[in-house]
């Protein structure tokens, strides 16, 4: 799994944002409010095309303003949604600003177009200082996403019901259209630094990603010298390639000045709004993230977004349960191992009992013979006894070694499922993980409740034929489907002496055909551990023929009256790939 190269968004991005945004959302009516996780919120306006919908985030790695399609409704319980959605009931959008080359962005809001505004709700991206007010018509904070206490900021601490204080004036210069190059040079060349870090320290609005665009000088036959880097240092810089980067600096603050940008991605995992590159370097995924989008660049930086924050947080939970699954094996055949060598231990108790015998065997022994011999009856008998609890224990951390055995096989297929949706395998890794905590805890530490609250949500197919599959993609989905959910008829399915997902076809329904049954089966083939086999033996029972084996873990079940079908995963693996990705 690739980890994902997310840009932030600078001030650059946040103009082209704001001059898409512009033109769809003012003036519009403020509907909904809600807060999907701890660093975002999601608002819904009603404009007279329908609903648009934006996403301000004050996450540190990742503070943005987009658009975002239709969200789930999820959040709007919060505090700060609650806020939101009271404050601005019933009041329409009029106004979006942003002065000069600040990183804040103000929504003004009125009872009606035309009218003053009487709410305010101040979006500030500055990195982890990065923040969410919302601000009555005296300027006064009556909502607030992170509380800024004495402690954390001298400099300005916010409240709710603190007067607003916008953040400090930035110290560096204000780029000008009309700056002198030579005056523009001197400034750049006043310390022998270098020339990604001068130009960030002498100007406002410069961002790591902006010095990237800006030094992308393509080269020339009559300047030979090498290309520049962020890191070139500003006295090595050629007249020629001064007098090209200057041009490039004023076509960037023409794009600013005319509101002029265009959106597309490059190769890196980056992107750029103002400087079109070469046909030649555009990057193919131009298209594929236009396909139904349109000229919404607000809308696609939204999908950029989602798509990496997506990937990123697939990845986190991945090392996770990774991490999760190798502790626990590793304790568990600890543990095994510790039983193992107890009860290589009692293979010594008739070698006791035969020195015990030998020293009572003896012509007239003494005392301290008998004695001697009496203890190792007792070691023994001791030995002996213990024979059954440590096989009750060797079955148990057998048990549990197959658990996991069976959430590892569960992660290489979520891992491998680059078909399915990212947000969607974030949040099967996430059961997945729950799943183990609890099933490995000690039961005095296990939740009495019972499972998670909510229904298991497994992969549901259609086949040709039009019949349902479900599969399951952790233990309890596989139990909820092959004991809970099935239904007299279905027909249940697993990879033969192999860790698995459990695969039930609906054929309750109608009649299953041999080519449902084969899909059915290739899927069980798909989802295990021996999907890098051609062929895989799948075994296939009516659900009526399973039974839950007592004490064993979730979905572990036995079954009678079985047929073997063969099975080739990669037939499953191309009908994954070919259908719609889950929303």
């Amino acid at each position: 799994m690739a980890s994902s190269t997310l840009q932030v968004m600078d001030l650059t991005s946040l103009k082209a944002v704001l001059a898409d945004l512009s033109g769809q959302i003012l003036p519009s009516r403020f509907e909904k409010a809600q807060q999907p996780d701890p660093h975002s919120l999601q608002l819904g306006f009603r404009t007279l095309k329908g609903m648009i919908w934006l996403e301000l985030s004050w996450q540190a790695e990742a503070a943005r303003l987009v658009q975002i399609r239709p969200p789930k409704r999820t959040g709007s319980g919060s505090t700060l949604a609650q806020q939101v959605q009271h404050g601005l009931r019933q009041l329409a959008l009029v106004g979006l600003q942003q002065q000069g080359f600040e990183r804040v962005v103000q929504f003004q809001f009125a009872p009606r177009p035309g009218e003053a505004a009487v709410r305010t709700l101040v979006l500030e991206l500055m990195g982890r200082h990065s923040n969410c007010l919302m601000l009555d018509e005296q300027k006064r904070i009556t909502a607030i996403a992170r509380q800024v206490r004495q402690h954390q900021s001298r400099i300005r601490p916010l409240s709710s019901g603190d007067a607003y204080c916008p953040p400090p004036a930035l110290q560096s210069l204000p780029p000008q259209l009309n700056e002198p190059i030579e005056q523009w040079q001197r400034r750049l060349s006043l310390l022998p630094i270098a020339l990604g870090k001068a130009l960030r320290e002498t100007y406002q609005g410069i961002s790591p990603a902006l010095v990237k665009q800006l030094i992308a000088l393509p080269p020339t036959a009559a300047d030979p010298s090498p290309a520049l880097l962020p890191s070139t240092p500003v006295d090595s810089i050629t007249p020629d390639q001064w007098l090209r980067l200057h041009h490039r600096w004023l076509q960037w603050l023409k794009h600013l000045d005319q509101t002029i940008f265009e959106l597309h991605f490059e190769e890196e995992g980056g992107y750029c709004v103002w400087n079109k590159p070469d046909d030649e370097r555009v990057d193919q995924r131009d298209n594929q993230q236009d396909a139904g989008v349109g000229d919404c660049l607000s809308l696609r930086l939204g999908l950029y977004y989602r798509h990496h924050l997506n990937a990123r947080r697939l990845q986190r939970r991945t090392d996770e349960l990774r991490q999760l699954l190798q502790v626990s094996r590793e304790r568990e055949e600890a543990q095994r191992q510790e039983q193992q060598d107890r009860m290589e231990d009692t293979d010594n108790a008739g070698t006791l009992q035969h020195q015990a015998d030998t020293l009572l065997c003896q012509q007239n022994p003494d005392r301290d013979s008998i004695d001697r011999a009496q203890k190792l009856y007792q070691r023994a008998r001791r030995l002996r006894r213990a024979i059954p609890v440590i096989q009750e224990r060797l079955r148990h951390h057998n048990q549990r070694l197959a658990l996991l055995d069976g959430s590892e096989s569960f992660l290489e297929d979520l891992i491998q499922a680059e078909w399915d949706d990212p947000a969607e395998r974030s949040r099967q890794l996430e059961d997945l993980k729950l799943e183990l905590e609890e099933l490995l805890a000690p039961k005095q530490q296990r939740r009495h409740a019972g499972p998670p609250p909510g229904q298991p949500q497994p992969l549901a197919l259609a086949t040709t034929g039009g019949l349902l599959i479900q599969v399951g993609r952790n233990h309890r989905q596989n139990e909820w489907i092959s004991l809970r959910q099935a239904r007299s008829g279905d027909l249940w399915f697993h990879a033969q002496e192999c860790p698995g997902s459990h695969v039930v076809l609906k054929a309750s329904a109608a009649a299953a055909s041999d080519q449902d049954v084969q899909e059915a089966a290739d899927l069980a083939a798909w989802f295990s551990r021996a999907k890098g086999n051609r062929r895989v033996p799948v075994v296939m029972a009516s659900v009526d023929h399973l039974q839950r084996i007592p004490g064993s873990a979730p979905g572990t079940v036995r079954h009678r009256q079985a047929e073997l079908v063969w099975a080739e995963p990669d037939r499953a693996r191309r009908t994954l790939e070919a259908r719609e990705p889950l929303a």
